[in-house]
C-alpha cells in the first residue's frame, strides 16, 4: 500500500498533469479560458477573485520554499530554524486567510446568484470541492503545527517530495508523517491530475496583471461618427451638353 500511495500515485498524477495539458491544448483551445462570469455578477467577483489569486500565489510560494529548498541551504544562508518557522507560520497564516476568504466569496456568488448557478458546470463544482478540501487540510496542518508541538516536515515530507522528482522517493518518510500531512500530500497530487481538465489551464496563458485584476473588462461598442458626405456637384448651364435637334423639336 505504501508503494501505491507514495510512489505509483504521484507518478501517475504527474503523467496525467502533463499529458492532459497537451491533450487539452490540441483538442480544446477554444475552452482554454477562464469562462468568466463577470457580466452576470461583478460585485463579489471584484473582491473575492483578487483575494483568492493573491492568497493562492502566497500559498504556492510557501510550498515551494518549504518543499523544494532544503533546510541545509537556508542554514547555509544564516537563517535559523526559529526564524524560518516564524516566517513560514506568519506568511502561511496571512496568505491562507486570504485564500479562504477569496474562495468563500467565489463559492458564495455561485450559490446565491441564480444566473451564475445555472452556468456552473459539473467540472466547476468538482474543482471548487477539491479546492475546499485542499484548503481545509492545509489550514488544519498549519493550525496544528502552530498550536501543537510542531512537526518538522522539511526533514521528512520535503525530502520525500524532492525524491519523487529524482526518482528516489523514500516511502518510509511519508508513512511516519501525521495523517493530515499524508492526506494533504495525496490531495495535492490528485489536484494536479484534475488541473488540465478545469478552467485552471488559463493560468499558463494569463498575464501577470491578472493577479490584481482577474476579470475581463467589457466596454460597450460606440457607434462611430458617420463620415461627412461630399456636397452634390452643381452643374452650370455652360457645362451642360448642347441639346440634340430632335429634342429641340
Amino acid at each position: 500500500m505504501k508503494t501505491l500511495l507514495w510512489v505509483a500515485l504521484p507518478y501517475a498524477c504527474l503523467a496525467v498533469f502533463v499529458v492532459g495539458h497537451v491533450w487539452r491544448w490540441r483538442h480544446d483551445q477554444f475552452g482554454w479560458t477562464t469562462h468568466t462570469s463577470q457580466l452576470l455578477e461583478n460585485r463579489l467577483l471584484r473582491l473575492g477573485s483578487p483575494l483568492f489569486h493573491l492568497g493562492a500565489l502566497g500559498v504556492i510560494g510557501g510550498h515551494v520554499m518549504g518543499l523544494l529548498i532544503p533546510a541545509s541551504f537556508t542554514g547555509w544562508l544564516g537563517v535559523s530554524e526559529h526564524v524560518y518557522h516564524l516566517v513560514a507560520v506568519t506568511g502561511g497564516t496571512v496568505t491562507g486567510v486570504m485564500l479562504v476568504a477569496g474562495l468563500a466569496l467565489l463559492i458564495a456568488r455561485r450559490l446565491v446568484n441564480g444566473r451564475i448557478r445555472r452556468v456552473t458546470t459539473t467540472m466547476d463544482k468538482v474543482l471548487y470541492a477539491c479546492l475546499t478540501a485542499m484548503v481545509v487540510l492545509g489550514m488544519t496542518a498549519t493550525v496544528s503545527n502552530l498550536l501543537g508541538g510542531g512537526y518538522d516536515y522539511r526533514e521528512t515530507i520535503a525530502v520525500w517530495f524532492r525524491g519523487v522528482f529524482w526518482f528516489q522517493p523514500r516511502t518510509e518518510l511519508m508513512t511516519s508523517a501525521p495523517l493530515v500531512y499524508q492526506l494533504h500530500a495525496i490531495g495535492g497530487f490528485l489536484f494536479l491530475a484534475l488541473w488540465p481538465f478545469t478552467r485552471l489551464v488559463h493560468v499558463w496563458s494569463a498575464p501577470l496583471a491578472y493577479l490584481w485584476r482577474p476579470y475581463v473588462v467589457y466596454r460597450a461598442r460606440r457607434n462611430p461618427t458617420p463620415a461627412p458626405q461630399p456636397a452634390p456637384a452643381v452643374v452650370r448651364d455652360a457645362d451642360r451638353p448642347p441639346a440634340s435637334s430632335s429634342s429641340r423639336r
